[in-house]
């Protein structure tokens, strides 16, 4: 049996354990509000620390630096979009309709989480923790394989073509949106979904 002194170290211990997290996490979030208001590039140590109201030392306690905040905010990114990209494929029970929703998750999440989607594939920045999100970086297209490869197999084709095909619908997709959001006033919105339907739609149709 415990006793007081012991059960107040316990809750004292779990306290501050608790700080910490808060303080990780305020970190976190002040990078990425501060990222939305000014842009990627623009963030610094110090003013993550002015922003949380503490000194820069103390944000340095909990990230190496910069590209370490950077990285777990990109890894949040990736489980985002990978949680929206699941329940987009779950709607549906035919891999034609799945792989629709996928896509169409996948463009959603792009424009609605710019900032994320602009940190997670480098868009006007360096790319952070390259070669270390590979599972994480590669969840859309597993599940455009996915898709995929049960289209061609309900056609009788040859699954051996589904790898090439997906990475070269994933290519399209993501080019698509790399290019709206990086020319964002020379071609309409509307346009560009609609292209990106035609796309998917004209895939289909050739698998």
């Amino acid at each position: 049996m415990l006793t007081l002194l012991e059960k107040n170290i316990m809750g004292l211990h779990e306290r501050r354990q608790r700080e910490k997290e808060s303080i990780r996490a305020n970190i976190l979030q002040a990078a990425f509000n501060l990222a939305k208001s000014e842009g990627w590039a623009s963030l610094s140590m110090r003013k993550i620390a002015d922003a949380i109201e503490y000194s820069a030392p103390v944000v340095y306690d909990y990230f190496e630096n910069k590209d370490a905040i950077l990285f777990e905010i990109s890894l949040d990114g990736f489980h985002k979009l990978h949680i929206e990209l699941l329940k987009a494929q779950q709607k549906f029970d035919t891999p034609e309709e799945q792989l629709v929703a996928v896509v169409d998750a996948y463009w959603s999440f792009a424009f609605n989480n710019k900032e994320y989607y602009q940190l997670m594939f480098g868009l006007g920045m360096q790319c952070c923790g390259k070669g270390q999100m590979k599972k994480e970086f590669s969840s859309f297209q597993e599940l455009i394989y996915e898709c995929t490869y049960n289209i061609i197999e309900k056609n009788g084709s040859n699954t051996d073509n589904a790898c090439h095909m997906s990475h070269a619908l994933f290519s399209a997709v993501h080019g698509m949106i790399s290019i709206m959001m990086m020319r964002t006033g020379d071609i309409p919105s509307t346009m560009n979904k609609s292209t990106l339907d035609e796309t998917v739609s004209s895939f289909i149709k050739s698998l």
